[in-house]
């Protein structure tokens, strides 16, 4: 993950919430970008931000001696950007900036195991109509491989559904098959946009069943971490992010 960190602020509240919820998720490596560099003339304050973020970041069991942290604007890349769409590497000192966290990304974070062997899986992000071809759900694939032609089914929010998968694309590109990782859009057969919703998941046929009730484990922020200032009560009621839902 990239952590952003504003450099004229240093780490904030929020900064030390959300580190607590990378360790909490099991985000495995962090990234930092220490962002509006050109609003800091005092390069020893610099400093001592990265050495407090440093030190935040090792307080939660992160290498916070090994992380690489890189500093520069993000504002200043997008202007410079938008003002020459064509700028390349070496012609901006704050767009090189940004090539420089990509290569700290490529370079200290590891590529992810694909989990391709277990079956297929996808959270629906989003669903739209293309016109004479049918319904299509986008999303990332979180397990599996589907194939052109596959059987799946639409699982969640309401009475899970049989379809078929009749194409899929990623990136305006038609493939014949998508994996674990992939962001794509698959269309389905015989499913109209007012029958899937962001939410639901789209999966292996007998892979998964909805519940209405779980147990599970709750870590609750303090105040200082960022969480709430007053008790709970008989009443109360949370809201659960799953996947792409929420309730």
């Amino acid at each position: 993950g990239i952590l952003v960190v504003a450099a004229t602020d240093g780490p904030m509240p929020q900064t030390r919430e959300h580190i607590l919820l990378a360790k909490q998720v099991g985000v495995p490596s962090l990234v930092v970008f220490l962002n509006k560099e050109d609003m800091m003339d005092d390069e020893e304050l610099l400093e001592l931000v990265e050495l407090e973020l440093r030190e935040l970041l090792s307080s939660y069991d992160f290498p916070g001696d090994d992380i690489p942290i890189i500093k520069g604007s993000g504002l200043q890349a997008l202007e410079a950007m938008t003002k020459n769409p064509k700028t390349q590497r070496g012609e901006n000192k704050w767009v090189d900036k940004i090539y420089e966290l990509m290569d700290a990304v490529d370079s200290y974070i590891p590529t992810p195991e694909r989990d391709v062997d277990k079956p297929f899986l996808m959270a629906v992000e989003d669903v739209f109509s293309i016109t004479g071809r049918g319904t299509v759900a986008t999303g990332r694939i979180e397990r599996g491989v589907v194939k052109v032609g596959d059987n799946v089914e639409l699982v969640g929010i309401r009475d899970t559904r049989a379809t078929t998968v009749t194409g899929i694309e990623m990136f305006k590109k038609s493939l014949d098959q998508g994996m674990a990782g992939d962001n794509a859009g698959v269309l389905l057969r015989g499913i109209q946009k007012a029958d899937i919703e962001r939410g639901m998941v789209i999966a292996k046929p007998g892979s998964i069943t909805p519940h209405t009730q779980f147990e599970g484990e709750v870590y609750v922020l303090t105040e200082k971490e960022g969480g709430r200032k007053t008790p709970f009560f008989a009443g109360y009621r949370p809201q659960f992010y799953v996947r792409t839902t929420d309730v």
